[in-house]
């Protein structure tokens, strides 16, 4: 894979110059031009789909501007092959440009992908769907691990395993969300469903209604318990408690809940896992063997 890409906070905004050592901006670099036509698309993009109303915006503004920033590419023999910057390629060929600035950038696939991903990151062009297979792909693709994913692209373990867990969905309402028409939080918490069949009608229901990440918890408890009372989960208002709870997260990197019976004050500790490896992690940290 190469060596590791630390994303910095600070570095957003400024382009991939302000996240990847060597990549100089076109302020303090312009680098060289190519011939649009010996660049070949990067068939590692996470991203799948592109506003075309945004793209011919970008197309004005290159028609009166230019491309300010190099585009990110790697050899591939004769030609070139994109790395970063597949809306200013794509604005450049509407706006009728026959060559960009380049920065080469010797790349395997690895981190061709992990830069890709990170330039959409960065710039929140990914939908949440587009966003999950990334960081699928970069965990089965070129063996890399919730922490190792969450360190290169400067966000928590949580946050990537909780963005994977989308990719279970049925395929409809996965288009939901990827659309923009049911937000990630409510998609995942109809994760608590079982059953394709009930998973899509609960997401209609929530899209239909407008449904809150809070009102879609409350509609999947229902559905569970088929409107039965359910069984309260432990209060967290106790200090002790809530920090007990909040140290397990920490040590066991994933939610936890208790589950409470009042009247004979006993009780289950959940813990959830997003993956077989997720779940041996958690195994290992509990002192027990696994394979």
């Amino acid at each position: 894979m190469g060596r590791r890409i630390a994303v910095q906070k600070k570095g957003l905004g400024k382009g991939l110059g302000a996240l990847i050592p060597g990549v100089e901006s076109s302020a303090d670099s312009p680098g060289f031009k190519v011939e649009i036509d010996r660049i070949a698309p990067n068939p590692l993009q996470p991203r799948r789909s592109f506003d075309e109303a945004k793209i011919d915006e970008l197309a004005a503004s290159v028609r009166d501007q230019g491309i300010i920033q190099p585009l990110l590419v790697r050899r591939a023999g004769e030609r070139y092959e994109l790395i970063a910057g597949e809306r200013r390629l794509r604005a450049a060929r509407k706006a009728g440009l026959t060559d960009v600035p380049v920065v080469v950038r010797e790349a395997g696939n690895g981190e061709t992908l992990e830069l890709a991903l990170i330039e959409n990151l960065q710039r929140e062009d990914l939908n949440p769907i587009e966003e999950a297979a990334a960081y699928q792909r970069l965990q089965e693709e070129f063996d890399l691990t919730q922490e190792e994913i969450a360190r290169r692209v400067g966000k928590s373990r949580p946050t990537v395993a909780n963005s994977v867990r989308l990719l279970v969905l049925p395929r409809e309402v996965q288009q939901l969300v990827a659309s923009g028409k049911l937000p990630a939080g409510q998609a995942r918490a109809l994760l608590g469903l079982e059953g394709e069949a009930a998973i899509v009608a609960a997401a209609r229901d929530v899209v239909g209604k407008a449904l809150s990440t809070r009102q879609t918890e409350r509609l999947v408890a229902q559905l569970r318990t088929g409107g039965r009372k359910r069984r309260k989960a432990m209060p967290l208002s106790d200090p002790d408690l809530r920090a007990l709870v909040e140290r397990l997260q920490r040590s066991l990197g994933t939610k936890v809940r208790l589950l409470h019976q009042s009247k004979s004050n006993r009780g289950k500790i959940v813990v959830e896992y997003y993956s077989a490896a997720d779940l041996e992690r958690i195994v290992h940290l509990l002192g027990g063997t696994s394979g």
